[in-house]
Formats: C-alpha cells, sequence, structure tokens
C-alpha cells in the first residue's frame, strides 16, 4: 500500500464514518439500536433530530467539512495556518450553514473562541477553555501533510492548528493522537506501531497549552484498547460505551476511536458502522475512528460503493485534497 492510498484511506475513512454517524450523533445507545438496529449503510436523519433534522442520508456534517477547511487552509498557508485567519473562516463557514437552515453548527469550545478573536482576543488566549474534541475531530489533514519521523514537529503543528479553539492540554494531547496515527500510517508503520507513537504523541502534547483537570488521554487510550477484544465485539464496545465514554469531551472520545480501530483489525467500514452505533457523539468518534482506520488499511479497504456516495452527496475532491497535502510533506 502505497502513502498516497493511506492518506485517501483517512480523509475518506474521517468522511465515510462522519456521514454514517450524522443520524446517530448525540442519541443514546439503545436509541440508535431501538430507532436503526445495527448500522449496516447510510441512513438519513430523523425528522425530530435535534442537530440533523432534515439531513439526507450520506450527509457530512461539521467534522469533514471543517477538516477539508484545515486542509485548504494548509495548503494556502504552505503547511502554516495563520490563528486568526481560521477563525475568520470558522465564523464564514457557521454563516454559511446557518443559511442552510443546518443546526450542526461550531462547538461550544470552537464557538467561545473564534467570537473571542474576532472581538480582538489574543490567540493565544482565545482557546485556554477549550476541552471538547474540535480539534481532534478536524486534524486528519495535518497527519497527512506532516511527517512522523520528528514527532516533536508533529506535535508543534497539531497545537498550532489547535491553538485559536482548543489551547489546552487535553485537546492537543487528543488532536496529536489522532495526527500522529494517521501520520505514522502514511508514513508505512503498522497498527500497533502507530497507536503506540499516537499514545506518545499524546503525552507530548498534554504538555501543551493551558491545564486543565482532565484524565490522561494517553492512559485513556491504553484502556480502550486493552478493552477490545475481537473475538467479543459486542461486550468489548459495551466496556467503551459505559467506561471510556463517547462524549465530546477529548479524553472520552478519542479514546473510544482507538479501541474501536483495535476492535476491527483490518475493517475500517466496519469499525466506521460500529462508532456510528455506539452513540454519543457518534459522527466524531466515527469520523476518527475511519480516519485512523483508513489509514492504516488503506482507501480499498472501504467499499468503492460507499466513496462514490459520499463523494457525490457532499461534493468533495479526496484526491486532489490528499495530493495538495502531500505535496506539503
Amino acid at each position: 500500500m502505497s502513502g498516497r492510498d493511506s492518506a485517501l484511506g483517512a480523509l475518506y475513512g474521517l468522511a465515510l464514518g462522519d456521514a454514517l454517524g450524522m443520524p446517530t450523533q448525540m442519541m443514546s445507545r439503545q436509541a440508535i439500536a431501538d430507532r436503526y438496529g445495527r448500522l449496516r449503510s447510510f441512513e438519513p436523519a430523523a425528522d425530530d433530530h435535534p442537530l440533523a433534522a432534515g439531513m439526507t442520508a450520506a450527509s457530512v456534517t461539521d467534522d469533514t467539512e471543517q477538516a477539508f477547511l484545515v486542509a485548504r487552509l494548509l495548503v494556502e498557508g504552505h503547511g502554516h495556518i495563520d490563528g486568526r485567519v481560521f477563525a475568520r473562516e470558522l465564523v464564514q463557514w457557521e454563516d454559511g450553514m446557518r443559511a442552510k437552515g443546518s443546526l450542526d453548527l461550531l462547538g461550544p469550545s470552537t464557538k467561545r473562541a473564534v467570537e473571542a478573536v474576532i472581538e480582538g482576543a489574543p490567540v493565544d488566549e482565545s482557546g485556554r477553555y477549550g476541552t471538547t474534541n474540535g480539534a481532534a475531530m478536524r486534524v486528519t489533514p495535518v497527519g497527512i501533510a506532516v511527517g512522523s519521523s520528528d514527532l516533536g514537529g508533529l506535535v508543534d503543528r497539531v497545537e498550532e492548528v489547535s491553538r485559536v479553539s482548543h489551547n489546552t492540554g487535553v485537546a492537543i494531547a487528543a488532536a496529536a493522537a489522532v495526527a500522529t496515527a494517521v501520520s505514522a500510517a502514511v508514513d508505512g508503520a503498522d497498527p500497533a506501531q502507530a497507536i503506540g507513537l499516537a499514545i506518545d504523541a499524546a503525552r507530548r502534547g498534554a504538555e501543551r497549552g493551558f491545564w486543565v483537570a482532565s484524565a490522561d488521554v494517553g492512559a485513556r487510550i491504553e484502556l480502550a484498547i486493552g478493552f477490545a477484544d475481537p473475538s467479543d465485539p459486542e461486550r468489548s464496545l459495551t466496556r467503551i460505551y459505559e467506561v471510556v465514554g463517547t462524549s465530546l469531551a477529548s479524553q472520552e472520545s478519542v479514546p473510544a476511536a482507538f479501541g474501536i480501530v483495535r476492535l476491527y483489525p483490518g475493517d475500517p467500514w466496519e469499525a466506521c458502522l460500529a462508532a456510528a452505533s455506539l452513540g454519543g457523539d457518534s459522527d466524531t468518534v466515527a469520523a476518527m475512528a475511519g480516519a485512523i482506520s483508513g489509514a492504516l488499511y488503506g482507501v480499498d479497504a472501504f467499499p468503492a460503493a460507499a466513496r462514490r456516495i459520499v463523494a457525490q452527496v457532499n461534493n468533495l475532491d479526496f484526491e486532489s485534497t490528499v495530493d495538495g497535502l502531500l505535496a506539503l510533506r
């Protein structure tokens, strides 16, 4: 598998997981089971969904759209993103979503931070209370654009992209873990190597930004992958859901994604389906699991029909986006 196949797998996996989890986001595991059973394909959102009502099957959410925004800004900035430019772009993105009638807008940490930047707050201060998974959900392009051989440099780039909205140790740790797993896979690492490097990056990232009281992301990734027993996926998913958690909290959703990746070796599509069926912040957990697993196993590990549908429904150009990011690597 080439590095390009891995990078395409990461970006497609993010979008596929996001689209699968779109109709189930912020539902309980039991509510998902009652309405959908076990997801096997894309579904439209229910008319009474608090965030996604009216969204058609295979539509992506803020996870994918903001990841593509990060990718564009990285290419335009020759590998770097200016925090004030990013804040303005995020506000414009939200305005566009609101104009379309969408309720799936900026997350709580990002919204508070970008409003502060627009009002003149220093970028280094704006994200000091951002602890949710917004940085981790959109960081996959950094993992494609930056190699893993210089882990400190990769974490530097993650911190740069996260700072404006999520300048806390827990959020940077979570984003660093996702970006590093993707980057290592593009460099040819096997799953054990990539996850081990991601845990190392999480521990480095935890030392960045502002300190907040939080469980350690690296330790919780180890906990989550310890729950992953491929011979008993249902019990494993229950343990991940009940003990690790699937909320917006970085120290829950990111470790949960890693646990699901470990639970379905070689099968990123099944990992996405499982994550989308799990409950909580299911679109983001599935997006991150899809990105990591897609990077590890390559784009051809996903069904060609599913890739075609998600690209067409959302008018996304995966190939040129990936090529632009790899040119920075």
